[in-house]
């Protein structure tokens, strides 16, 4: 499912303008990342918890070339589903 299919979705089941609904997705996912940018825990009851998480840095080797090369460390959002969501799967 993309974007314009959940708008959609969330349209028919609410009664509430397609415009409206767009709005009130994106503001949703505009809160989301400005909490991850600061690195903090959200916590959906009944869907599940998103964490951010760093990765340390680390070494790997390039397959074609044999190479070894250094990955630099990273953040990372995890997702951990609910039991209600991890039941319904």
């Amino acid at each position: 499912m993309n974007k314009a299919e959940l708008v959609s979705n969330v349209r028919r089941k609410t009664g509430l303008t397609k415009k409206d609904v767009d709005k009130v997705i994106t503001t949703v996912f505009a809160v989301l990342g400005e909490a991850f940018e600061r690195r903090e825990r959200v916590e959906l009851r009944g869907f599940g918890v998103f964490e951010v998480k760093k990765y340390r840095p680390r070494r790997a080797r390039n397959p074609q070339t044999q190479e070894s090369v250094q990955i630099p460390s990273r953040w990372v959002v995890f997702f951990r589903p609910s039991k209600s969501i991890k039941e319904r799967l």
